[in-house]
């Protein structure tokens, strides 16, 4: 008997695209896919520009993170310093090296790559990939906008960073993903990959647009 695993997967091939929204940071548009059944199915997919995020922990074990407001929320969140992919030809460890320097003001001299995130893959593209930095050195911190000037800056034990992970009080999902790969590589349990390791799901959609 075949098992499911050698059986030929369905080629989920998209006949046609419509596009109902191009913004500045994310496309919406409907892709009509081939169903298994022989039919076709219409999907709505949100296309983004990817991200990355930051876990700079410092010589006594402290994670520094930001209080940002999130508007689809309505609240402010504790996040990891991030932000977009969106500088053209940048690699994900210089935009997370820049975007450490313009959050919170810091550089680090060692860095790997911990975990990819995909943040909702039934209808979006984005994956965030989530890096941790040490060896930490403070640097001018250049702020970029309104948002990041109304940023919270604070350093917390990653103990308790993951306290508030699993107590609900950090709901972030790469910043949540981002505290439990620290936590088991700094306790000797897991080995992070090469901060230059491939990058499979990085979105490439959006950004060939060229918006």
């Amino acid at each position: 008997m075949t098992s499911s695993s050698e059986s030929p997967r369905h080629d989920f091939r998209t006949v046609a695209s419509e596009d109902l929204h191009v913004g500045k940071i994310l496309a919406l548009r409907v892709d009509e896919v081939e169903m298994p059944g022989g039919g076709t199915a219409k999907r709505e997919i949100v296309e983004h520009t990817g991200a990355v995020a930051v876990v700079a922990v410092d010589d006594e074990g402290q994670v520094t993170m930001v209080h940002q407001y999130r508007h689809a929320l309505g609240r402010h969140l504790w996040e990891l310093p991030a932000g977009l992919l969106d500088h053209q030809g940048e690699e994900p460890v210089a935009g997370a090296r820049r975007e450490l320097a313009e959050e919170v003001g810091l550089d680090a001299r060692q860095w790997h790559a911990l975990v990819d995130v995909a943040a909702s893959p039934g209808f979006t593209d984005e994956v965030v990939r989530v890096f941790l930095a040490r060896e930490l050195s403070e640097v001018d911190r250049d702020v970029q906008g309104e948002e990041e000037a109304d940023l919270e800056v604070h350093r917390f034990p990653l103990a308790e960073a993951v306290r508030m992970v699993l107590a609900g009080e950090i709901v972030n999902a790469s910043t949540v993903a981002g505290l439990l790969a620290a936590r088991e590589v700094l306790d000797g349990r897991a080995e992070p990959r090469p901060a230059d390791a491939p990058f499979r799901d990085k979105p490439t959609r959006f950004v060939a647009r060229g918006k």
